[in-house]
């Protein structure tokens, strides 16, 4: 008996943030693997919005003869002419529509809400956008499966620290409205300057002379530019503690690579994931004043912090990307055959 085919639409458009290229690349790559009762064709070309994607990529999967596909972000074609499953990592354009565009919202009431209706299931990160699709879109809670990302070999692997001049904290990530980087900047302001701890943030300087303001002879805030995988590797192993402000994420990737490598995570309760939760210190929502006594705890108090890393390190290691290729081929399996 031949095996089904299952299509991956893998693209890695720019609409893509890094968490989500990393979800498409590491399922596409260990599908194969922890999977083999499954045929694989991987669709790779075209962007978002337009031919490629609306005629050619629905074209090719029917020319392919996929049983099914797994649109692995939102962006899919309106016309689809198989079954299939998406991944919807999160709504936060739709829970904070006052920093997106104007244009985000009517895509997800029409485009997004209509390939949820059609699909065979949904996947998800964390049981908090469970609420919000069925909130927020009216999606069928019983169709939707929670997977967990995974978190690559490297980040759990011993790294030279980053060599820096003075202890450090570090923010990985963009800097989009609701990663909240005023709190993170006041938080770490307040800090007793006597600690000597800077902060280093990744991405360009892009705050309008903020970070020059903010920072004097004795510590300061260091805009990274872009950094590689095996950088941030350094930058886990060095720093003090990973920090974000953040008011929500599908999964918040790098709290899980943070805490892989060993750093200590404090962290917006409302951003981090459920699986992640009794790892990690967290502060309320917008509240600087508490991320600066959770940090300060966490600069100040050796055998917290100690403790802090080894249940950070325990979480990780249950939480591979083997084990999420696995879980999202059990998907396909409760597709294709139902019992």
């Amino acid at each position: 008996m031949s095996r089904a085919r299952i299509g991956l639409d893998a693209r890695l458009t720019r609409q893509l943030s890094v968490g989500m290229q990393t979800y498409a690349r590491e399922l596409a790559r260990r599908l194969p693997r922890v999977a083999p009762e499954y045929d694989y064709v991987t669709f790779t070309a075209g962007g978002n919005f337009g031919w490629s994607e609306q005629v050619a990529l629905p074209w090719k999967m029917r020319r392919a003869r996929v049983a099914l596909a797994h649109f692995l972000a939102l962006y899919a074609p309106v016309v689809i002419p198989v079954r299939y499953v998406v991944t919807i990592h999160d709504l936060i354009h739709l829970r904070f529509p006052q920093y997106f565009k104007a244009k985000v919202g009517p895509y997800y009431h029409t485009v997004v809400r209509s390939l949820c209706a059609r699909a065979a299931r949904i996947i998800t990160d964390d049981e908090r956008t469970i609420e919000d699709l069925v909130a927020l879109l009216g999606v069928d809670a019983r169709k939707i499966r929670v997977i967990p990302l995974g978190v690559e070999e490297r980040f759990l692997e011993t790294v030279s620290p980053r060599v820096a001049a003075r202890p450090y904290v570090l923010y990985a990530g963009n800097h989009r409205r609701h990663k909240d980087l005023p709190t993170l900047f006041a938080g770490w302001s307040a800090l007793p300057e006597s600690l000597g701890v800077d902060l280093y943030v990744t991405g360009s300087d892009d705050f309008g002379g903020e970070l020059k303001r903010r920072s004097t002879a004795h510590r300061q805030i260091v805009a990274l530019g872009e950094v590689t995988a095996s950088e941030l590797a350094g930058l886990y192993a060095g720093a003090r503690a990973f920090v974000t402000a953040a008011l929500r994420e599908g999964f918040g990737l790098p709290m899980l690579e943070a805490m892989a490598a060993g750093c200590p995570v404090v962290a917006c309760a409302s951003a981090i994931p459920g699986v992640l939760k009794d790892a990690a210190l967290t502060f309320p929502p917008r509240d600087s004043a508490a991320l600066r006594a959770q940090l300060l705890t966490m600069l100040t108090n050796d055998e917290l912090r100690h403790a802090t890393i080894e249940r950070g390190r325990q979480a990780a290691r249950a939480l591979t990307w083997d084990r999420c290729a696995r879980a999202t081929a059990d998907v396909y399996h409760e597709v294709l055959q139902p019992s």
